[in-house]
């Protein structure tokens, strides 16, 4: 399993690792569109391609003119990327997936630039927090915390700051915004859950029935056991307690949330579970599935038409909610 999660890492910091400044990214008009068997083949393909490269070159490389700095916060390392093309007022804070078990990666860097692109951000700040098993519960939520106070420290409104969150990251998105109700410190402005990891249960449907479909998370892929088994993570946590399970938090007052997932994904009904939840608790939210993708589609498959509908529904979520 070691080996798998070397492997993961790797891929993330390769197939997104550029070797030299270019221009920041934009987004294309179009992308592959592909349906039913097609589809799948060009997924597996391209994510066993993805998991099986070495990795010669873990350099990140900040778009051109972009400025990009690493700050020691004690425990963890807070990463900045500025982008001076972007809005003052529009703030991206990224937490990153990886089962609570992978660091921040060159993969997850460079789609802190492209939210950073889609939020017509001027700073982007990235959390390399603290990771399981070395680190259990509350470890990354603390470390969420303190980099949320320090934007905040650093002169940012709290209604500034759009916060996304991608697989536990999405988890950790909700966990910070749930601290932060009940410490009375100020809400960011919305919340951009990416195929969330909502619960620590694993006796949902999807789990099941998306296990060998889901060609990312699924069987045979390197965080299928972390996501299955007790959360190395949540260790000396029941697996149904809402502070690393937010399906069951209560979900009152948090800001709008946009929840994206998968068809295909582990999963889905969690992150449907999480949208009803968060309706029934008058929070503003919006799900989106995606036929036949798997989870967190995004960060490996960049280029299907598929993953350009979700940054651009990202995009006009943040600007209808920004106003």
């Amino acid at each position: 399993m070691r080996k798998k999660f070397l492997a993961l890492a790797a891929a993330l910091a390769l197939n997104f690792s550029p070797v030299s400044a270019a221009p920041a990214w934009t987004m294309p008009d179009s992308g592959v569109q592909l349906y039913g068997k097609a589809k799948q083949t060009y997924v597996a393909e391209t994510v066993e391609r993805a998991y099986t490269k070495q990795n010669p070159d873990n350099y990140f490389s900040a778009p051109d003119g972009w400025n990009y700095e690493i700050f020691n916060l004690g425990k963890f390392n807070l990463e900045y990327l500025e982008n001076p093309a972007g809005n003052p007022n529009r703030v991206v804070l990224q937490l990153h997936g990886g089962g609570y078990v992978l660091a921040l990666t060159n993969g997850h860097r460079n789609l802190a630039v492209k939210y950073g692109v889609l939020a017509d951000a001027a700073k982007i700040y990235s959390v390399d927090y603290r990771i399981a098993p070395e680190n259990i519960y509350p470890a990354a939520l603390e470390d969420a915390v303190t980099a949320y106070k320090e934007i905040l420290r650093r002169g940012t409104k709290p209604e500034e700051i759009i916060v996304t969150g991608d697989s536990a990251g999405g988890n950790l998105t909700v966990a910070l915004s749930l601290y932060l109700r009940e410490n009375n410190l100020p809400q960011p402005k919305m919340l951009i859950l990416v195929s969330p990891w909502a619960t620590a249960q694993n006796n949902l449907p999807s789990r099941k029935y998306n296990a060998t479909r889901d060609l990312i998370l699924g069987k045979g892929t390197p965080l299928y056991e972390p996501v299955t088994k007790p959360s190395a993570y949540a260790k000396g946590l029941k697996a149904k307690d809402p502070r690393i399970s937010v399906v069951y938090a209560d979900l009152k007052n948090l800001p709008p949330m946009l929840i994206q997932a998968g068809g295909y994904e582990l999963f889905l009904d969690e992150c449907v579970e999480l949208a009803k939840k968060a309706a029934a608790d008058n929070v503003k939210v919006t799900l989106t599935v995606y036929p036949e993708m798997s989870h967190d589609f995004a960060l490996l498959l960049p280029d299907l038409q598929d993953t350009l509908d979700s940054f651009r529904e990202i995009q006009d979520f943040i600007n209808q909610n920004m106003d």
